[in-house]
């Protein structure tokens, strides 16, 4: 099986599996104890979560807090449900869990369009009365980097907070800067699933969504893991030492990829996106047939969130994309333990296979 799905989730890195053992371990070594105990053991892994807070947060800017959460998705609902806006502006090509949540705020949603590359332009103007901001880092789809920078000065000459989802661009590069809420999570950088984090600039206050111990100053109740929170400080570690390094081996990529695939349609702007997310399109092609005649290559037809509900993309739709279009185009993802080799093994035979097709 050659693994060609990094959107949807990473693989788990060495360096954080390690780091996650000691807190797995039997009732000898007393890496099971509840860092919310007073207890030294409990304390002991108090000091473990602690550590990758700090750690975690070389990720992100400074001047804020880092708040664990289950999920990227819990995180972002935290930000947007917490902050209880009445006007909320969130992109067209914004992740579900911003959609929905925003939905279900209760507040009015003015939806910001993007262009046919995928891009929100940079001098969008934010509509007064609007109190919160939405607008990711790197869309999960199609790969593009929208201008963050821009946007957050945009919602704050506006009177709003700026929300950014950086769960595709946390550990690749630079943080949300101006942002006041970042969400991220840790196995789309190489962590372990079950755990996300929001970023809280100082001074951003939001309520609470789940409530009973009080943990995490109050603003998310419920037992942390140490094996999770660990496991996840590692990986952001590992992902702020190697960024330069898995950015070249990424682009080295991107250009075989794009050799082999001549002749296929590029969805969102080639200059401002993550190298490592390939969205492609041939029109007429029957992306179920090629998934089926392919079952030992994981790729994507499409956000592994909405996967199998058989509607298109909203977000290839955002683009401009017809159903058509956007039911002919494939997701192909890869990062720092895909092999060379491998990913053009891949592609050649996603090529041939769709030549055979007839498209």
């Amino acid at each position: 099986m050659i693994y060609l799905d990094y959107q949807a989730t990473t693989p788990l890195a060495p360096e954080a599996r390690e780091a996650m053992l000691p807190w797995l371990s039997g009732p000898e070594a007393m890496g099971f104890a509840n860092p919310h105990s007073p207890h030294r053991p409990g304390r002991t892994a108090a000091a473990a979560i602690d550590l990758a807070r700090e750690q975690v947060a070389t990720l992100l800017p400074t001047g804020g807090q880092v708040v664990f959460t289950g999920s990227a998705t819990e995180a972002l609902n935290l930000a947007i449900l917490g902050r209880r806006p009445s006007q909320i502006a969130v992109s067209t090509i914004e992740h579900a869990a911003v959609l929905d949540a925003a939905a279900a705020s209760g507040a009015g949603v003015r939806m910001i369009e993007v262009g046919s590359d995928g891009l929100v332009p940079k001098d969008t103007t934010i509509p007064a009365g609007t109190d919160l901001v939405a607008v990711m880092q790197v869309n999960n789809e199609i790969g593009t980097i929208q201008p963050v920078a821009e946007l957050a000065r945009a919602a704050h000459d506006a009177g709003a907070l700026f929300l950014c989802d950086a769960v595709q661009g946390a550990g690749k590069l630079a943080p949300s800067e101006g942002a006041d809420l970042i969400a991220l999570s840790a196995h789309k950088l190489c962590g372990p699933k079950g755990i996300g984090a929001l970023w809280i600039r100082d001074g951003v206050e939001l309520a609470p969504l789940i409530h009973g111990g009080g943990q995490e100053g109050g603003l998310r109740s419920g037992t942390l893991s140490p094996a999770l929170c660990a496991g996840f400080g590692a990986a952001a570690v590992l992902a702020k030492a190697r960024m330069e390094e898995d950015a070249a081996h990424v682009a080295e990529l991107w250009k075989s990829a794009r050799r082999i695939f001549a002749g296929w349609q590029l969805n969102g702007n080639e200059a401002s996106r993550w190298l490592g997310n390939l969205n492609l399109r041939l029109d007429g092609l029957d992306v179920a047939r090629l998934m089926s005649d392919l079952r030992d290559l994981a790729f994507s037809a499409g956000s592994a969130c909405a996967s199998g509900s058989g509607r298109p993309s909203h977000v290839l739709r955002a683009i401009g994309l017809t159903d058509r279009q956007a039911k002919s185009s494939i997701r192909i993802g890869f990062g720092r333990y895909t092999r060379p080799g491998d990913l053009e093994d891949a592609c050649a035979r996603i090529v041939a296979a769709a030549a055979a097709q007839g498209v």
